[in-house]
């Protein structure tokens, strides 16, 4: 019996990997869009079919240039600069989470405590939206599992629903 038990557990865990790991948790209330008002999402998250394979490892969010960007849940901004031309943020959080935002100008520093909806910086211009500014928000948890973000501020998990 042991013996077979193991075996349906490491199918389901094995199938649950092939879809991108365990369902995401539903929204606790402690996440806010990092764009007010609640803006339009432009592209949403794709998750590569392989952890090296193409995707889009985030959601953009349509915005203004010069728009506030806010700090989507409690946390402590645990990277601030620019990567390859853009300005970057991420915020660490609890759970292992961790919120990125891009392209962000006038950034807070390193260390600084944020609450869900603090000023963080400002949508700059030159982002991969074309000439249209949107605000790249990305959702890390651990080290390198890239999640949908919009499952911190919408309720997103799957239902199964009875036949007929």
């Amino acid at each position: 019996m042991t013996k077979g038990w193991s075996g349906v557990m490491a199918f389901f865990s094995a199938a649950l990997a092939s879809l991108g790991g365990f369902p995401e948790p539903a929204p606790t209330g402690d996440f806010v869009w990092p764009l007010d008002p609640r803006p339009t999402v432009v592209r949403p998250f794709e998750a590569p079919p392989e952890p090296w394979a193409a995707g889009h490892r985030g959601v953009d969010l349509a915005g203004a240039e010069g728009q506030a960007v806010r700090a989507a849940g409690p946390g402590t901004v645990s990277f601030s600069g620019v990567i390859a031309g853009r300005g970057v943020i991420a915020i660490q959080h609890a759970g292992g989470r961790r919120t990125t935002y891009e392209p962000v100008e006038d950034r807070d520093p390193k260390g600084t405590i944020e609450s869900p909806g603090d000023r963080i910086g400002s949508l700059s211009a030159g982002g991969h939206c074309g000439a249209t500014p949107c605000l790249h928000w990305g959702l890390l948890v651990g080290t390198d599992a890239y999640r949908d973000p919009l499952t911190l501020v919408e309720d997103r998990r799957v239902r199964l629903l009875p036949l007929g």
